[in-house]
């Protein structure tokens, strides 16, 4: 059965931006989604982070689809990391990976310190989807550039969209939505 995780970033929560409005989209097209609540700002570590998926990480399959908003996304590159499971898809919005200056440097600091493994990465998903603004108040633009050429695919740039938060006007994100329907009838 398809399933879908949905990650929030630093200071987020399950309920917070677009999470829920693409949360109900997806179960309309039969997918079962969890939006687990991570430790944040205190205790926000990739050790408590992953402790709290870990309840999840055995449904991580060819079925999968795995979605990360800004520091959620760089969650997402850890999971990929850790969990030895090529899943369907990678949906990384706004995510920081290191290129500053990173408005949330010192609590989203644990996550950057250690280089990411793109070769293993790369292996663990059948695609990946980038999308990044010119506006991001809090995740330079270059994050996603960097991210998209070490991931090889190209950048789904969106303008003016700030970081893509309700702050942005985004409690609806019918562009991510369009891209998991194409994977979905591509099968």
């Amino acid at each position: 059965m398809p399933n879908a995780f949905i990650f929030h970033g630093t200071g987020g929560y399950p309920g917070e931006n677009w999470f829920p409005w693409l949360k109900r989209e997806l179960e309309k097209l039969g997918y079962t989604v969890v939006v687990p609540q991570f430790p944040t700002p205190e205790n926000q570590t990739p050790a408590s982070w992953l402790e709290a998926f870990g309840q999840y990480g055995q449904f991580l399959s060819s079925d999968t689809l795995l979605i990360g908003h800004s520091l959620g996304g760089t969650f997402l590159l850890r999971v990929l990391e850790k969990y030895d499971v090529k899943i369907k898809a990678a949906f990384l919005v706004a995510t920081p990976i290191g290129v500053m200056p990173i408005k949330n440097i010192a609590t989203d600091w644990p996550f950057l310190r250690r280089p990411f493994g793109y070769g293993k990465i790369k292996c663990r998903a059948g695609k990946f989807f980038v999308f990044h603004s010119d506006d991001d108040p809090y995740v330079p633009l270059g994050n996603g550039e960097e991210l998209s050429r070490h991931l090889g695919v190209p950048l789904t740039f969106v303008p003016h969209a700030g970081h893509f938060n309700s702050k942005s006007g985004y409690l609806a994100f019918p562009l991510l939505l369009e891209k998991i329907k194409e994977i979905k009838k591509a099968k």
